[in-house]
């Protein structure tokens, strides 16, 4: 553990909050990415930065905020209440919202393909991966909290 603060150290100190939001978001997409080569033999950089997968990028930079800044300014304060509200609001968003979005994608993509069969169209797909199973989230959101607690200051 004391490895890890020592590498990330400097760039964490700058603002603990906020660095380790980015650093959380960063090294999930890289998981996505690494998940992806294996699975796929092939690079796939979409991955890189494209929404959906497992884990929940955006789960897990909000909980790394949030958690950071409970740990900085206290757990009942009103900022840590703030943020974690936000928190919640993104995850609900990732697994509600997004995630309902890219069913209908899905589903009017199989609609476009079997026109395509009988028809004249021409349409592009739509992005089916955006948003994220509970478990995406709750994967996101452990791996998170477990990086602040690892490396805030």
């Amino acid at each position: 553990m004391n490895e890890l603060r020592e590498f990330f150290g400097p760039v964490v100190s700058w603002n603990p909050p906020l660095a380790l939001a980015l650093l959380a978001m960063l090294t999930a997409q890289g998981f996505k990415f690494i998940r992806a080569f294996f699975t796929r033999r092939r690079p796939d950089f979409t991955r890189l930065i494209g929404t959906g997968g497992m884990p929940s990028a955006h789960s897990a930079s909000v909980t790394a905020l949030s958690t950071a800044v409970g740990i900085g300014h206290g757990w009942n304060t009103p900022l840590f209440g703030a943020v974690a509200f936000f928190s919640l609001i993104t995850m609900y968003d990732a697994t509600g919202i997004r995630r309902a979005a890219g069913k209908q994608a899905r589903a009017l993509n199989r609609l476009v393909d079997d026109l395509r069969h009988h028809h004249t169209i021409d349409s592009e797909r739509l992005a089916e991966l955006l948003g994220h199973t509970p478990l995406e989230v709750l994967v996101g959101a452990l791996y998170g909290a477990l990086l602040a607690f690892l490396l805030h200051p």
